[in-house]
């Protein structure tokens, strides 16, 4: 249980900090939101790409397109809170 939950926030931090590179300019976001988007973004890519290619890894390697879609869904994610939270 607390191993799932430190893997959850090292994955989120990891797949955050990735889309944050993939969106240019500076955000102005902290990091703990940055945490927040990587791992709701690793849950959504997980559940997307677990239902239509399945949560089992034959090879027991490194699931490199839940990353990826992770990533790019955090920069999504990223990018939509910049803009919703910007102060004017």
């Amino acid at each position: 249980m607390i191993g799932t939950l430190i893997g959850a926030i090292v994955a989120g931090l990891i797949i955050g900090a990735l889309g944050r590179l993939l969106v240019p300019g500076k955000q102005d976001i902290s990091i703990l939101m940055t945490i927040v988007i990587g791992i709701i973004a690793s849950l959504v890519a997980t559940a997307i790409l677990g239902g239509i290619f399945g949560y089992e890894n034959a090879n027991g390697g490194v699931r490199w397109w839940f990353w990826i879609v992770g990533a790019v869904l955090a920069a999504i994610g990223i990018a939509i809170f910049g803009r919703t939270s910007r102060r004017t």
